[in-house]
């Protein structure tokens, strides 16, 4: 059997300050091409170092209102992929309280 590659590719425009002015991505396979985006968030287990490496950017003209938005759908996200990856549904319903609670918090409006 043949070894399946797949690639996913970000690229970061920088201004003279180094902060990142676009971000676009591209994962062929999902069918996205230099798609363009506002704010990244990638985390990388390190099994050997039992550590996430991060890495978090967003463009300056990222509006707060949908970072906060962002970080919500994100939550939300997570405790979902906490429960396939762990199968501990109660842990996923108690980060689903926080996330409800969070969006509360902020006042944002849930989908």
């Amino acid at each position: 059997m043949a070894n399946l590659k797949s690639e996913i590719n970000i690229l970061v425009e920088l201004d003279d300050n180094r902060v990142p002015e676009t971000l676009r991505w591209t994962a062929r396979d999902g069918g996205v091409v230099n798609q363009e985006s506002k704010a990244i968030m990638l985390s990388v287990w390190d099994s050997k170092a039992q550590e996430s490496m991060r890495i978090d950017l967003w463009t300056k003209d990222m509006p707060v209102d949908e970072m906060k938005v962002f970080f919500h759908q994100t939550l939300v996200s997570m405790s979902d992929t906490f429960e396939r990856a762990t199968n501990d549904k109660q842990m996923s319903e108690t980060m689903k309280d926080f996330c409800d609670y969070f969006a509360e918090k902020l006042e944002i409006k849930q989908k």
